[in-house]
């Protein structure tokens, strides 16, 4: 199977340059203030440096929800902010359904002297707040989770069903404006990955569960070959629900699952079958451990 390549249009750059240049404009105009600080405080110190590049500065990611539980450990955050300026986020994906294996991703790069300015702002949209977002009445909707690490210490804000919720008559004005706030800097944070170049991992984690048949319950779309699996002895490591983990350098795999997708069955040489879900890890993940907090 060869990899269709997506239309340019679909990275949608007009939109995430414009939304690039608007959040630098911004950032300018904040000057540095920290939230609920005077006008004169010095900015945000973003975690990491020269010696901690791979450090994590912000982060959004999807968490929760009501989805299968490789979904749920292999599922990519929708943005993440190094301290050495680069931006990591999902690339864009082909229409073809059942998708590719080998989930794209892609690298902005970003002077790391804007990051203090972007954390302060993440501060005063809502993230170092506890103040009540109120209950918009879903059910099995995931959260959105946003973590700053800045001044030597770490910031989570989770909200369940975020973007989902914003029209809810169950909210407040207050909880909807809270809400809004914090949807604006979610999509704010992701447009910086719009005008991007394809970044590869060294390392994938790679979800492991027994392959289940198309007609058999929860089984997988029928008609997709066999594939021989190339790596180390599966399952591997135990994650629960019955998903295995094994990591393997990406370059080993990454060309048979290139030409793969999520419905394949993989096959080892005792014969037993396989679905795999590949998880590429981040510069600031080390092993399996990583996709379980």
């Amino acid at each position: 199977m060869s990899r269709a390549q997506p239309d340019a249009s679909s990275a949608r750059p007009g939109r995430a340059l414009g939304l690039l240049l608007a959040a630098s404009l911004l950032l300018a105009a904040c000057g540095g203030t920290r939230a609920g600080a005077g006008g004169d405080a010095p900015p945000a110190t973003p975690a990491g440096g020269p010696d901690g590049s791979d450090a994590v500065v912000l982060q959004v990611a999807r968490v929760g929800g009501f989805t299968t539980p490789e979904e749920l450990l292999g599922r990519l955050p929708d943005v993440i902010v190094h301290a050495d300026g680069r931006v990591i986020a999902p690339g864009p994906m082909a229409a073809i359904h059942p998708p590719f294996a080998w989930p794209g991703l892609t690298v902005t790069r970003l002077d790391p002297a804007q990051l203090p300015d972007l954390v302060d702002r993440a501060l005063a949209a809502g993230v170092d707040e506890r103040v009540d977002l109120g209950d918009a009445g879903l059910a099995d909707v995931p959260s959105t989770r946003f973590t700053v690490r800045t001044d030597g210490r770490t910031v989570v804000r989770e909200v369940v069903g975020l973007q989902e919720g914003l029209g809810s008559p169950a909210l407040s004005g207050e909880q909807r404006t809270g809400r809004e706030r914090l949807a604006a800097l979610a999509e704010e944070l992701t447009a910086l990955a719009g005008t991007a170049e394809s970044w590869d991992p060294d390392a994938v984690a790679v979800l492991a569960r027994p392959y289940v048949d198309q007609d058999a319950p929860g089984g997988l779309p029928g008609g997709a070959p066999e594939v021989a699996w190339p790596g180390p002895d599966l399952p591997g490591e135990p994650l629960g629900a019955g998903v295995g983990c094994v990591v393997v350098p990406a370059e080993q795999v990454r060309l048979v699952a290139d030409r793969a997708s999520t419905a394949t069955p993989w096959t080892t040489p005792d014969g037993a079958r396989w679905s795999l879900t590949f998880r590429p890890l981040l510069p600031h993940e080390t092993g399996c451990a990583d996709l379980t907090g």
